[in-house]
């Protein structure tokens, strides 16, 4: 372990989708007591590996990144030497992870921390208890991390491990209007809303509001290419339904790529239905405004926008209407943009510092035990390739490394695949579905 904030400390990410390396390795970075950090990064393999480009868009580099299963994970880390892990996943692979690094039975194991990348609106209780069991359970805002807390302390599990931080990527110059500039972007979100129907609907007020003001730059801010998947499965893909939108698109409408911080540097408009996009533009007071077209529900995600002044319906931003931020909501979500913002993360540092220091860590204990969950835990990480006790399952035993053509062989083979299922999730899953709604 470092003994000083002069010596790079040693940290692992490991991480199931683009936006979730870019969380984790930025949290990394920033909760790491010391200026100097050497950083591995491993992206799980699976559904949402991302892609090169996507890497790209994220912009977030690595001493070093390689895609890896989570038993090939677990492995580096028997075998390895570091002094924090990152576990940039969804819960259960949090879980899994929890339980197969308790396995090794290390008598030096690094601090373990995890997190949520954005907004956390859904499945509170049951994420987070997935995430029960790390050293740190980062908690992006004050409003966050008290119902954190009362999540494991209602089950009687210990809450010493949220801690309060920020978005690691919040960031960027302060909104400054410009003469001649009237930029609207629409952020949109890969799983929300889900239905053909409510897509379309956005995607048709979107192009009207283009057609309203011609003087006005409308962007469709697109997080993936088709093919392409994030965070969460997009099966219906805004650039699709572009493409059939009778009347075609105004000449003051396009889609675009690339880095949100990039596009937000010239918006004067930032609308979306409840995507995190939202807290990166109020941090930068960019004028903000959170749609109720489709209602305000939980599982639009938009109801966490309750009280922040920022509910605004297409009618009401056609006609003009800039919506003006709650001060007291913005700050109990900690996208204030003031020197507060990068105190943020000293608690979260103190903390890995402290636990750096001790000279043995507590073994990992998981408030998810074959004692407490036995009907759920043992499925949960079956799915990742862990016994119960969180060893490996039979047939998951270690292979020696391909090398040269084999290399290239099974890494063809796995884009392939990888290709065949999306495939499948965004073109034949829907027509099946359709012909079963006949």
């Amino acid at each position: 372990m470092p003994t000083s904030t002069s010596e790079a400390v040693r940290v692992a990410v490991l991480a199931d989708s683009d936006t979730r390396w870019k969380w984790g390795a930025l949290t990394a970075r920033r909760i790491a007591p010391s200026t100097s950090v050497e950083l591995s990064g491993f992206l799980l393999r699976g559904r949402a590996t991302p892609t090169a480009r996507q890497l790209a868009e994220v912009g977030v580099s690595a001493d070093e990144l390689r895609e890896v299963t989570g038993n090939e994970f677990l492995r580096v880390m028997r075998d390895g030497s570091y002094d924090i892990v990152v576990l940039a996943l969804v819960g259960g692979g949090v879980q899994a992870m929890l339980h197969g690094l308790a396995a090794l039975g290390r008598e030096q194991r690094p601090v373990v921390v995890t997190g949520y990348v954005g907004v956390v609106y859904e499945k509170l209780s049951d994420g987070l208890l997935l995430r029960h069991g790390a050293d740190v359970v980062l908690a992006n805002s004050r409003h966050d991390a008290a119902r954190f807390r009362a999540v494991y302390e209602g089950v009687g599990a210990d809450a010493g491990s949220v801690t309060e931080a920020a978005l690691p990527f919040l960031g960027g110059a302060p909104y400054r209007p410009e003469e001649g500039r009237d930029t609207v972007v629409f952020a949109v979100q890969p799983s929300v809303p889900e239905s053909r129907a409510d897509r379309a609907y956005l995607l048709r007020r979107l192009v009207e509001h283009a057609r309203l003001h011609p003087e006005r730059e409308v962007l469709l801010k697109l997080r993936s290419k088709p093919g392409e998947h994030t965070t969460h499965l997009e099966e219906i893909p805004y650039q699709k339904l572009a493409e059939k939108l009778p009347g075609g698109l105004p000449p003051n409408f396009r889609p675009v790529y690339g880095n949100m911080g990039e596009v937000l540097d010239r918006t004067d408009l930032l609308v979306t239905v409840s995507s995190t996009a939202a807290l990166e533009a109020l941090h930068r007071r960019i004028p903000t405004a959170v749609l109720t077209d489709l209602g305000v529900r939980e599982a639009l995600g938009n109801h966490h926008f309750l009280g922040s002044g920022l509910l605004a319906s297409w009618d009401r931003l056609d006609g003009g209407h800039r919506p003006t931020p709650d001060a007291e909501w913005l700050s109990r979500q900690g996208v204030a943009a003031d020197s507060s913002y990068e105190s943020a993360f000293d608690e979260a540092r103190k903390r890995v510092a402290e636990l750096l220091l001790l000279p043995r860590l507590p073994a990992i204990a998981p408030y998810y035990t074959p004692a407490t969950a036995p009907g759920y835990l043992p499925g949960l990480l079956a799915r990742h390739h862990l016994a119960p006790d969180g060893t490996p399952l039979a047939g998951a035993a270690p292979k020696t490394e391909a090398t040269g053509v084999r290399r290239m062989v099974r890494d063809t083979v796995r884009r392939a695949a990888r290709g065949a299922y999306r495939h499948g999730v965004q073109r034949v899953a829907p027509v099946i579905r359709r012909m079963g709604e006949l």
